[in-house]
């Protein structure tokens, strides 16, 4: 077995469990930014939801470099990979390289392809969206002259953000929430070309197949069995 494939077979034995750390952090972010004075109990066991699912980040990622030859080559191809694992509110969009996966075995979908990079990509939005809002609002809320106070602030700035909109009535002031709001930016941008770009390509396929369909050469239609009524066939007798 080479080293593609043991990559690979760890990867399609790791999908599920990944995805279940992914929404156990989620969820223990959550509990840490919007439930404030939590009891020591809970306090510590929500700290050890995270860090638990951090380490699994951490062994996927480093478990899937040793197996890879060259390694270097794993981490200039994988730099996301890396970047996800550093920042696991990121994490929604190693759902792009889960789903490609999945769809690759099974080879068959309900779904146009247009259709599922489209619901793929709203579904990513609105994750990061909601990750976004959580960083930002607890890097802001206590911050002298801060605009996002609430949890509300923090929903309306992504929205307004990853739309690429930018109202300017909810900023963020502090070093954190400017480089969170950079990467949704940036993030924001290629979401939206996404979008717009496979939109356009099913809108321009449909009108040729449209086209197509009702503008038919006449010798590629094909002839009624039996034969022509034309002077030549041979149809009509004196």
């Amino acid at each position: 077995m080479d080293d593609n494939s043991r990559v690979q077979r760890w990867e399609r034995h790791a999908e599920f469990p990944l995805l279940l750390a992914s929404l156990l952090y989620l969820t223990a972010y959550s509990v840490h930014v919007l439930v404030p004075g939590l009891s020591p109990g809970w306090y510590d066991f929500w700290l050890s939801v995270t860090v638990g699912t951090w380490t699994v980040f951490g062994i996927d990622y480093f478990g899937r470099l040793a197996l890879s030859r060259p390694r270097g080559e794993f981490v200039r191809r994988r730099w996301l990979d890396l970047l996800v694992m550093l920042l696991p509110l990121l994490r929604p969009l190693r759902m792009m390289h889960a789903y490609a996966a999945a769809q690759t075995r099974h080879r068959e979908s309900r779904m146009s392809l247009e259709g599922q990079v489209m619901s793929l990509t709203l579904l990513t939005a609105l994750l990061l969206g909601y990750s976004a809002s959580l960083a930002v609002y607890r890097a802001e809320r206590h911050a002298p002259g801060a605009t996002i106070t609430t949890f509300g602030d923090a929903v309306w700035w992504a929205c307004v953000t990853l739309s690429t909109t930018g109202y300017g009535d909810a900023v963020p002031i502090t070093p954190l929430g400017r480089v969170v709001a950079a990467v949704l930016m940036a993030v924001g941008v290629g979401l939206i070309g996404a979008v717009v770009g496979v939109f356009s390509s099913w809108l321009v396929q449909s009108y040729r197949e449209g086209v197509q369909g009702t503008r038919r050469p006449p010798e590629s239609r094909t002839p009624p069995e039996g034969g022509g009524t034309g002077p030549d066939s041979g149809g009509g007798r004196g």
